[in-house]
């Protein structure tokens, strides 16, 4: 679910005339219609615990900011080797900054028509406080109710550790991960290897789903946003161990622990 800042943001990205949104790798792309981006909306962008607008401002503001103001202002991933501008936007930024910065990212890639007509935007600032939930889903109570889950019937197996990859928890048979967990677009979806074959069995429960970059080497997703249930979890999480972990560690599976 969005929070008022992710509202208000798309607002002003779609209060520069000529302007469209679109959605990229569970970021808010906003653009000069069929042309250049000039700012996206990252939200804990791989981890990173931070909300922030990544802006393509002109040359040199950049290291302006991040030297002025390094608690504030950052070098994004991607692009920030092009001279964007990353700022932050959980740490009190002033609205009034935020419509500047947009601004100055707009105009710089807008079509000089459109750049020098400067008209008023007036779109009103978030009231809510930015919380540590909305910084990074893990925080709200359905994210610790899923990753406690998770830890409890992934840690119990042999020789098991979890570790975070792009950002989100995953966890690991030895070195190979067998079980994920993340949050996108406000769901949360507990992941495991089951195999091509049963994929196509398990998508015909509209829980499952195939889930990008996983998905064609045999992964399925369930949805436990609202509820799951430790047994179903239990079990696919033994079904993937059981894919991944070397022999020694499978045979201890069904052994009592000394």
């Amino acid at each position: 679910m969005a929070n008022e800042l992710e509202t208000a943001i798309r607002r002003l990205g779609l209060a520069f005339e000529g302007t469209e949104e679109a959605r990229a790798h569970g970021m808010w792309d906003f653009r000069v219609r069929g042309g250049k981006t000039f700012a996206t909306y990252a939200e804990n962008h791989h981890g990173d615990g931070r909300i922030a607008l990544w802006l393509n401002v002109p040359l040199g503001l950049q290291d302006s900011y991040v030297r002025s103001e390094p608690k504030q202002f950052f070098v994004p991933p991607y692009v920030g080797p092009r001279g964007w501008l990353g700022a932050r936007l959980d740490r009190g930024m002033a609205w009034r900054q935020v419509i500047e910065l947009m601004r100055t990212a707009y105009e710089h890639v807008a079509p000089p028509p459109l750049a020098q007509r400067r008209r008023q935007i007036r779109v009103p600032a978030p009231k809510r406080r930015i919380t540590a939930a909305d910084v990074d889903p893990k925080n709200t109570p359905r994210g610790k109710q899923v990753l406690a889950a998770l830890r409890k019937i992934c840690l119990e197996l042999p020789e098991t550790s979890e570790a975070v990859q792009f950002g989100q928890p995953v966890w690991r048979a030895g070195k190979r991960v067998f079980a994920q967990a993340y949050c996108y677009d406000g769901r949360w979806r507990a992941a495991f290897w089951v195999g091509i074959h049963a994929q196509g069995l398990m998508t015909s429960d509209p829980r499952f789903e195939i889930p990008a970059y996983l998905g064609h080497n045999g992964w399925i997703a369930i949805d436990v946003s609202r509820s799951h249930s430790e047994k179903e979890l239990r079990a696919l999480a033994l079904g993937s161990y059981r894919h991944f972990a070397l022999k020694r560690m499978i045979a201890r599976v069904a052994q009592p622990s000394d």
